[in-house]
């Protein structure tokens, strides 16, 4: 079945526990091609044992994308349907396009690591006002699951993906909004393997050609190393040799390094539970109404679908882990326990045209839905920045 806003609405005001997406992946190499998954601290993948939903035995499982990393991709995918015009999302956005800065660039509430209450946001001005002190900003202050009017408007996203405002005034008794979508991929039967490292020098550089040393006076016509030793300079590195400048022969190595696995497994969970605890009054009336909150947990349904919808294009992970969906994505709704789910079709054309149903449905119940609010970088924090960028030109230390 094809899922339309009426559909959904239904699927929101009933007891239906959730959507849930499950998507099988291969490598786009084909079967038992290698995948690398990201590295943990201590250069560690994140491996366990899982009970294999087919076989129902125990298999031991990579994980291939967090929870945390799936929920970046689905914001940058809600953000590129934005920008194309696809949709109109409410974002803040911070513009580093100050003339002292090295490189320029901003930061919207799709991309900032703690959505509308982050820090690059708190330390920045609405016109000439701290955000948070702005009638915009303050509404953090006082958002919670019987009020969540204002951050509808101001971050709908928010809302779905989590937010927690321990940046804010209250520190950790600050707003704190659960995760209504959670999307997850790990590798099936992963048996890890090894990557090698070799590289042949072009010029042929040897270790015995000379020592390095570190040259005392920046030179815009000289290297940063200098085959000199009597001007007094320390050996470039640990020990001077010419591979410390990146020049000469890497002997060829291996290590532990990436999987091979049965196949990919990509789970995606939308929980209208969570959904329904947010209340939505209007106009600082203390108790919502049902029509309203209706249509705005709708409407953040229909966010979450789509931006499961559209992440799911695109399975270039990272380099050396391109997966390739082996079926077209199917929905089930898990509405009443001991019967089978509802299957919906949603690619995400269908997606964007039913979150574009549902932000009408929302405006014309008389909820928030904002446009782009700018914001203006501090000049404290803008200095901070560009003292970042300079010690990132000069030092390999700077991000620590």
């Amino acid at each position: 079945m094809q899922l339309d806003i009426n559909l959904l609405k239904q699927a929101v005001s009933g007891n239906a526990a959730a959507f849930r997406c499950i998507t099988e992946y291969q490598p786009a190499g084909g079967l038992g091609d290698k995948v690398f998954p990201p590295t943990y601290e201590g250069g560690q993948y994140a491996t366990e044992d899982r009970v294999d939903p087919e076989t129902g035995e125990v298999s031991p499982c990579v994980l291939l994308d967090s929870v945390q990393s799936q929920a970046n991709r689905m914001e940058l995918a809600l953000l590129d349907a934005h920008r194309a015009g696809k949709v109109e999302l409410p974002l803040i956005v911070a513009n580093f396009d100050q003339e002292s800065l090295l490189k320029k660039f901003s930061v919207s509430s799709l991309e900032a690591p703690h959505r509308v209450a982050d820090a690059l946001f708190r330390d920045s001005l609405l016109g000439d006002v701290m955000f948070r002190k702005s009638d915009k900003g303050r509404v953090l202050d006082y958002a919670d699951i019987r009020n969540a009017t204002d951050i509808f408007g101001l971050c709908p996203t928010a809302l779905v993906f989590g937010l927690w405002d321990s940046t804010g005034p209250r520190g950790g008794l600050g707003a704190k909004f659960q995760r209504a979508l959670v999307s997850e991929m790990i590798g099936m039967n992963a048996v890890q393997g090894s990557k090698t490292s070799s590289r042949i020098d072009p010029a042929q550089i040897t270790v015995g050609a000379g020592t390095l040393y570190t040259r005392k006076l920046e030179k815009d016509n000289a290297p940063d190393w200098t085959l000199d030793s009597a001007s007094g300079s320390k050996k470039l590195g640990k020990d001077g040799k010419p591979s410390e400048a990146n020049h000469g022969n890497v002997t060829p190595s291996f290590v532990d390094g990436g999987f091979t696995i049965s196949k990919a497994v990509q789970t995606t969970v939308l929980s209208l539970a969570a959904l329904r605890r947010l209340r939505f009054p209007l106009n600082g009336e203390a108790a919502s109404k049902p029509d309203v909150d209706i249509a705005a947990r709708t409407t953040l349904a229909a966010l979450g679908l789509a931006a499961g919808a559209m992440s799911r294009t695109d399975g270039d992970l990272r380099s050396r882990c391109h997966l390739f969906a082996q079926e077209a994505p199917v929905w089930e709704l898990l509405n009443e326990p001991g019967q089978t789910p509802v299957q919906y079709e949603l690619n995400s054309t269908a997606a964007i045209g039913l979150l574009n149903d549902a932000i009408q449905m929302a405006r014309d119940a008389g909820l928030p839905w904002e446009g782009e609010i700018e914001l203006t970088p501090s000049d404290e924090l803008v200095e901070l920045v560009r003292r970042s960028q300079e010690l990132a030109t000069t030092s390999a230390e700077a991000d620590k």
